[in-house]
């Protein structure tokens, strides 16, 4: 999959964020940013952001993902 993919997907899945994307391989690091993480813990920013990529990690298209899930005020 490459980065456009993944934007969209994340970006249907995680309403009113800021997606970036860099892929290399089947490794990707996800950076998402929005209101939708305000007052949620980070491990449970991490589930929302894998919920949008689960198919592809379950049939081996990503391999593997490195995340950092923001609100607003913390990427400042």
């Amino acid at each position: 999959m490459n980065a456009d993919q993944i934007k969209q997907l994340l970006e249907a899945e995680l309403t009113g964020c800021e997606v970036r994307v860099e892929v290399e391989g089947s490794h990707c690091s996800v950076t998402a940013i929005g209101d939708i993480f305000e007052g949620v813990r980070p491990v449970k920013r991490q589930q929302m952001v894998y919920a949008g990529l689960s198919q592809q990690i379950a049939d081996g298209s990503i391999h593997a993902v490195n995340i950092k899930a923001l609100t607003p005020a913390e990427n400042s």
